[in-house]
């Protein structure tokens, strides 16, 4: 007797679990379907198709050019070391881009042209004269005057940040006029690839 309950018990586990499973794999009614699309028979494959007829007149298609891969291939603190984008310095208590300066950006954004998915970060920096809050806004100043001029060249706003250090982080540690008209300068950083 004892036999028998345990085996109906185990009957009945087994019977909740297979309806529970059919159950759970009911279709749902989606409304009536479009009958199925006719495959078209595959074409007859040719075994050596004819070449196509050669054109004596037409120009060659230009191919595009493709980035160097030895900087593609490297990350961005070997690229911030020896990066391509050079500093734009300024004069004394100036945030104007002078011709050379002018012409350094535009060099920039020819690389940043070339290298379409790269970000950057733009640091104003300024020499150890002055307030540390008048040399955080003239670094500000630099920074947005060089972003200025990329945008205006056509390189996107939105891949470029600006960040004011002042004179925070000098280039040059002297103290004479050729270390601070070093450490007057926007720096480029290549924050992503």
């Amino acid at each position: 007797m004892r036999d028998m309950r345990q085996t109906t018990i185990v009957v009945a586990v087994i019977l909740a679990v297979v309806t529970a499973a059919a159950c759970g794999k009911k279709k749902v009614a989606t409304g009536p379907q479009p009958p199925p699309v006719e495959q078209p028979a595959p074409a007859a494959v040719t075994p050596n198709p004819p070449a196509p007829e050669r054109i004596e007149d037409t120009a060659p298609v230009p191919q595009p050019r493709l980035a160097d891969d030895s900087i593609l291939n490297k990350s961005l603190d070997d690229l911030n070391r020896d990066s391509p984008l050079k500093p734009v310095f300024f004069g004394l208590d100036s945030a104007e881009l002078d011709e050379s300066g002018r012409a350094v950006a535009t060099a920039n954004a020819g690389v940043l042209k070339k290298y379409a998915s790269w970000g950057i970060t733009i640091e104003g920096h300024c020499d150890e004269r002055g307030t540390a809050e008048y040399n955080l806004a003239l670094g500000e100043r630099r920074a947005v005057a060089v972003k200025t001029y990329l945008s205006s060249l056509g390189i996107s706003p939105d891949r470029i940040r600006t960040v004011s250090y002042g004179k925070e982080f000098p280039f040059d540690m002297a103290h004479t006029e050729e270390a601070w008209a070093n450490n007057r300068r926007g720096h480029f950083v290549i924050t992503s690839k």
